[in-house]
C-alpha cells in the first residue's frame, strides 16, 4: 500500500528525548516500511526514517523555541493535499487540523487521537465532522466523545528489540516521563518513602510546568534523601534505568489515553504499580504485569508484593499485546478496510 504518515512538527520523528506521539509514529512508520509498504513521512527535517521523508521545517520546532505549531501544520497540510492522489491512505497524528481541508476525501484519511478527549470544546468539533475515520488508542479514551466514525482501537506497540529484559536488581523504584501534577510525582515520592525504598525520577520539566516543579516538587525533593532526580533521559538510557528498577510507579490522577511508559517498563520485564485511572485497567494485567491500585496506601502495600511477580512473564505479556508488529497489523487492517470502502463507493457511483 501507499501510505502517508503525517506527524507533529514540534518534535522530530523519532524525538531525541521526550515525545510520545512522535515515538509511536516512528515505530509504526519503520515497521510499515519493513513490511514492504511504500510509506511517506511528513515531519521535521531532522527526522530519521527509512520511509520517504518530506521535510516541512528544517528541524523540530521546539529546538527553535517554537511550541505553537498551527501555522506550520497549515503549511504541511498544503503539502499533503498536493500529493494526496499518490496515497491509498493518509494517516494523521496531528489532532483535528486537517478536518476542513480533507473532509471531502475523508475515505482516504485516518486520524489517530493521541490526546485526552474530555476537553469542553471537543464535542462540538466532533459533531461538526462526524464522518472522519478515527482510531482511539484505548477504549477509555472514547468515553467523552459523541458518536463518530470509529474504525477501531489500536494500542501502541514498540519494537521487541528496543528495550531488553533487565534483572531488576537496582534496589529502587522508578518514575519516568514528565513532571506535572497529573503524573503524580509527589505521590511517587510518598509511596517510595512509606515503602522504605529508594526512588529514581527520570523526568522532563516543560516550561509550562516549571512553576509547579519549583514551588511544589523541588522543596519535597530537597527534603527527601531517598529520591534521586535524574532529569530527562533518552531512549539509550531507558533499558538500564527501567531494567534495573524493582518497579515503575505510575500514580496518575487524570484520564491518561494510553501511558507509553507502562509498556516500556513491561518490555524490560519490570512490573508497574499504577493508579486506576484512564487506560490503566486496559493496559495492565493486575497481578501479572504489576498492580492496579486506587491510592497511595494501596500502592505501598503493592510494593511489598512485588516478589510475587515473575519478570519473564511480564516481558512475554508485552510481546503478546504491545509489539510494533501487532500495532502495524491492526493499522493495516483498518487501511485495507478504508480502501475497500472506497472501491465499493466508486463502483456504486458508476
Amino acid at each position: 500500500m501507499k501510505i502517508a504518515q503525517i506527524a507533529p512538527l514540534v518534535e522530530s520523528v523519532p524525538p531525541t528525548l521526550y515525545g510520545g506521539t512522535e515515538r509511536v509514529v516512528s515505530w509504526l512508520t519503520e515497521e510499515l516500511v519493513r513490511q514492504g509498504h511504500e510509506v511517506t513521512l511528513f515531519a521535521s527535517g531532522d527526522s530519521r526514517t527509512a520511509a520517504h521523508l518530506v521535510p516541512i521545517v528544517p528541524r523540530a520546532l521546539r529546538l527553535d523555541g517554537i511550541h505553537n505549531s498551527p501555522p506550520y501544520n497549515i503549511i504541511m497540510l498544503d503539502q499533503v493535499a498536493s500529493r494526496m492522489d499518490a496515497f491509498d491512505v493518509m494517516h494523521f497524528h496531528i489532532d483535528f487540523f486537517h478536518y476542513p481541508l480533507f473532509r471531502n476525501m475523508a475515505h482516504k484519511t485516518l486520524t489517530t487521537l493521541h490526546g485526552r478527549q474530555d476537553l469542553p470544546e471537543l464535542p462540538a468539533l466532533y459533531r461538526a465532522f462526524p464522518h472522519m475515520p478515527l482510531v482511539s488508542i484505548s477504549n477509555h479514551q472514547r468515553k467523552p466523545v459523541p458518536p463518530v466514525n470509529w474504525m477501531g482501537t489500536v494500542y501502541h506497540g514498540l519494537p521487541n528489540d528496543l528495550l531488553k529484559p533487565g534483572p531488576g536488581d537496582g534496589g529502587y523504584l522508578a518514575f519516568l516521563g514528565r513532571i506535572c501534577a497529573d503524573k503524580g510525582p509527589l505521590e511517587a515520592i510518598e509511596i517510595a518513602r512509606r515503602a522504605g525504598m529508594k526512588l529514581k525520577m527520570a523526568a522532563k520539566v516543560d516550561p509550562a510546568d516549571q512553576e509547579y516543579f519549583d514551588e511544589k516538587v523541588q522543596p519535597v525533593l530537597d527534603a527527601s534523601p531517598h529520591v534521586e532526580f535524574i532529569g530527562e533521559i533518552d531512549d539509550a538510557r531507558k533499558p538500564e534505568f527501567l531494567g534495573k528498577a524493582t518497579a515503575l510507579l505510575f500514580p496518575i490522577c487524570w484520564p491518561e489515553p494510553f501511558g507509553l511508559v507502562m509498556i516500556e517498563s513491561m518490555a524490560c520485564g519490570t512490573p508497574v504499580i499504577a493508579f486506576n485511572s484512564g487506560s490503566v485497567p486496559e493496559i495492565m494485567d493486575d497481578g501479572l504485569t504489576g498492580f492496579v491500585v486506587e491510592n497511595v496506601d494501596q500502592a505501598v502495600v503493592a510494593c511489598s508484593k512485588l516478589d510475587q511477580l515473575f519478570r519473564p512473564s511480564i516481558r512475554s505479556r508485552f510481546e503478546e499485546r504491545f509489539s510494533v508488529a501487532a500495532m502495524a497489523r491492526d493499522y493495516v487492517a483498518i487501511y485495507e478496510e478504508l480502501v475497500s470502502m472506497e472501491k465499493v463507493t466508486a463502483i456504486a457511483a458508476e
